[in-house]
């Protein structure tokens, strides 16, 4: 089938996944975004059914023949970002026009983007998710998608869900894949709906007072080598200390759910409250799964780390790093960036403060 309308605006919220202790598990939506544009080709109508794959096809006359596409980007990695069909959202995008039914067609794509590239950002899952949520809005013709949909594809194509469920679902999300036997497809729940197979999130509710501080270096580093830095075993204390800290998370990210005083969103200025989610944050963010042996990758950002640490903050390096998350309840920016001091006159680190996005990917449409 045709795109159903002619221009679609999408905008992807920044992500940080681990938060320490949550390896592969937990993600974060920050109020940091990439705004996208696709625009369909002049001589491309929208509407008709007929045709796809990518054929060549009339109708009155009207060749639907022009599948180029056009990727215009301003911001990162406007110097190094390919601007072809290689590029990750035009790749997410022609999949996911495949899945849905789409015919192949040509269109401009002008990327906005402010998420540093290759920094523990979630630049790639930010890609997959505007790829596919762009695509769903051409084949609906209206920005009421299904984000089940939209995480599901995404997690597959990304292969795990850390960052793309809070770029889907914003907030703060713990995800797994869901493993059934070979040949079974969903397992019975009494008195419930089945447990399907794949991937699967649940989003927790973020108190309104948490900030967060992204310290962001000049070097980059691979995901594919801090994932070849893991070991292939762990000590059996080492995984019981994780998970004793990732269950903390959702009651550090919202202490009125520890029952006692409400949060109002006066910026933490309950001292009580303030003080309780920062210690909890503070050993919800302790790690030994994957930080200890990454940090030779990026000892600048180990530096950082434990120098927040120190001083008593809950920091950690952002997904695979080298980026640095700092999590509080209340705004302490100034006190943050003064212990940073030396990284930050350096010239080789800038640092964001942001709040948390309690939305994920908004779409928006033009017919």
């Amino acid at each position: 089938m045709a795109p159903k309308v002619r221009q679609v605006r999408v905008r992807v919220p920044a992500t940080s996944a681990n938060l320490g202790s949550g390896f592969d598990t937990v993600g974060l939506a920050l109020d940091y975004h990439d705004e996208l544009k696709f625009t369909i080709n002049e001589n491309e109508p929208v509407g008709y059914q007929g045709g796809q794959n990518g054929q060549d096809h009339q109708r009155n006359g009207v060749g639907f023949s022009d599948t180029t596409v056009k990727v215009i980007i301003h911001g990162e990695g406007e110097d190094t970002l390919p601007r072809d069909e290689t590029h990750l959202v035009v790749s997410a995008f022609r999949r996911a026009c495949e899945a849905f039914g789409l015919r192949r067609f040509g269109f401009t794509l002008e990327a906005q983007n402010n998420i540093p590239q290759a920094r523990g950002m979630g630049s790639s899952a930010e890609a997959i998710v505007a790829g596919i949520a762009a695509a769903a809005a051409f084949a609906q013709g209206d920005a009421d998608f299904n984000r089940e949909t939209i995480f599901q594809m995404a997690a597959s194509m990304e292969g795990h869900p850390d960052n793309v469920a809070p770029a889907v679902y914003g907030g703060l999300t713990v995800s797994w894949n869901f493993e059934t036997a070979e040949g079974v497809g969903s397992v019975g729940i009494p008195g419930g709906e089945p447990l399907r197979a794949g991937f699967h999130t649940v989003n927790y509710p973020v108190s309104r007072a948490m900030t967060a501080a992204v310290f962001v270096p000049d070097f980059k580093l691979s995901t594919q080598k801090a994932r070849e830095a893991l070991p292939q075993k762990l000590p059996y204390k080492d995984a019981v200390f994780n998970i004793s800290r990732v269950a903390l998370l959702p009651a550090a990210m919202n202490p009125a759910s520890l029952g006692g005083d409400s949060v109002s969103p006066s910026q933490g200025d309950n001292p009580a409250i303030a003080s309780r989610s920062n210690a909890l944050l503070f050993a919800a963010t302790q790690d030994r799964l994957h930080q200890p042996y990454r940090k030779g990758l990026m000892q600048p950002s180990w530096k950082l780390t434990e120098t927040l640490r120190a001083k008593g903050f809950a920091a950690a390096v952002s997904g695979a790093g080298p980026c640095v998350l700092v999590l509080h309840y209340g705004d302490v920016s100034a006190q943050i960036d003064k212990v940073a001091a030396a990284q930050l006159n350096s010239g080789h680190w800038r640092v964001l403060h942001l709040p948390v996005s309690p939305q994920g990917v908004q779409v928006e449409i033009e017919p």
